[in-house]
């Protein structure tokens, strides 16, 4: 089976993809698998590299970049299943069987690679175009998490437009004097500004602002930050929690990908059972109501009275040596190689699922 990997891409978490994509090729079973690695330069142009993750600076994850290729590639639709072409030599390099995203934040993680999938007729490892597309905007994931019943911490919404409307003295009487701001559709922490004050208010918007047009204040939770791992389609499973302690601050971007030592992963939590349970449950309860299939990481706050919140749903977790998703896998009995397996394999499921269904006026 010819799986595409697909690394690299446009956001601002094209770094963090590198450093997944790394772990899961070589995690794949090269028995089983034939891994057609593609990268995605910052500029949305797709690069073949044969043999290996070609990266520079690959030991610094501050300065880690795609080595671009000469074989500049593109994926087209050819009916039944896609096609690889070669732009740079004008030449096809026949079908590919199934793509693995390991794209993280727009671009990759937010629907539009897996509408693409969908166009080119081939599985797709993770959530489809809505889940994928929900899961990444936190002001709809919130509100539909809010719909079904799901506890959340509260937030509050602006767009660009409401900019000249947002005064902290009213937000802050509303949510509290401390504040978590954040763009609405991007991940690793990239962004997220954690205030206390007006002025610190100011700045944190103009810089959320400048990831997207949307964007997010929160109140701050006081408690234990808690992740939990789903896996699978219709009947998911959850792994056992984990818990990320960060030694200074909040988690940010640096404690999750660049220093080892910037927060404690706690695996498995030290939780009691009845927590453990409400935990997973909520994690399963997340993922469908978000229409997610394959896989997602969903992180919660659990506070000093054991209220569990869901703060956020990650389609595409990450999958660096020190990510939570595999690990709690890991220690749920999974190996790293055995999920992977099951992540392409859930993905043909689901693909030859909807294969069978009625696409126009059919007449029986």
């Amino acid at each position: 089976m010819r799986v595409a990997i697909l690394f690299g891409g446009r956001s601002a978490e094209h770094e963090v993809s590198l450093q997944s994509a790394r772990n899961v090729i070589e995690a794949l079973d090269k028995n089983k698998y034939n891994p057609v690695l593609i990268g995605i330069a910052r500029d949305g142009r797709w690069f073949l590299n044969r043999d290996t993750i070609r990266l520079m600076n690959a030991g610094d994850p501050r300065k880690i970049q795609l080595a671009e290729s000469k074989d500049e590639i593109a994926l087209t639709p050819v009916g039944a299943g896609s096609s690889l072409i070669n732009l740079s030599q004008r030449t096809g390099m026949g079908q590919i069987d199934v793509i693995f995203p390991v794209l993280h934040g727009p671009y990759g993680e937010d629907g539009t690679i897996q509408g693409l999938a969908k166009l080119s007729d081939i599985p797709c490892v993770g959530a489809g175009i809505t889940g994928s597309a929900v899961g990444m905007d936190k002001d709809i994931m919130k509100r539909l998490l809010r719909d079904h019943k799901i506890p959340l911490g509260r937030f509050l919404t602006f767009q660009a437009t409401d900019k000249s409307l947002m005064d902290y003295e009213k937000i802050s009487s509303e949510l509290g004097k401390i504040l978590f701001v954040k763009p609405a559709n991007l991940g690793s922490s990239v962004g997220i500004s954690r205030v206390t004050n007006s002025e610190e208010f100011i700045v944190a918007a103009n810089l959320a602002f400048s990831y997207d047009t949307k964007i997010l204040i929160e109140e701050e939770i006081r408690g234990r930050e808690i992740e939990c791992a789903v896996l699978g389609n219709d009947s998911p499973r959850a792994s056992i929690p984990g818990e990320i302690i960060p030694k200074a601050g909040f988690y940010s971007y640096a404690a999750k990908y660049i220093d080892d030592q910037g927060a404690e992963l706690v695996v498995p939590a030290k939780l009691p059972q009845n927590l453990i349970a409400q935990i997973q449950q909520l994690a399963i309860a997340t993922f469908k109501a978000l229409e997610c299939k394959g896989m997602a990481r969903v992180d919660f706050f659990l506070t000093p009275d054991d209220r569990v919140l869901v703060n956020e749903i990650n389609t595409i977790p990450g999958f660096t040596k020190i990510s939570m998703y595999p690990r709690l896998w890991e220690c749920s009995g999974i190996s790293y190689c055995d999920l992977i397996d099951k992540l392409i394999q859930f993905a043909v499921q689901d693909f030859e699922k909807q294969k069978k269904l009625k696409t126009g006026m059919e007449f029986n």
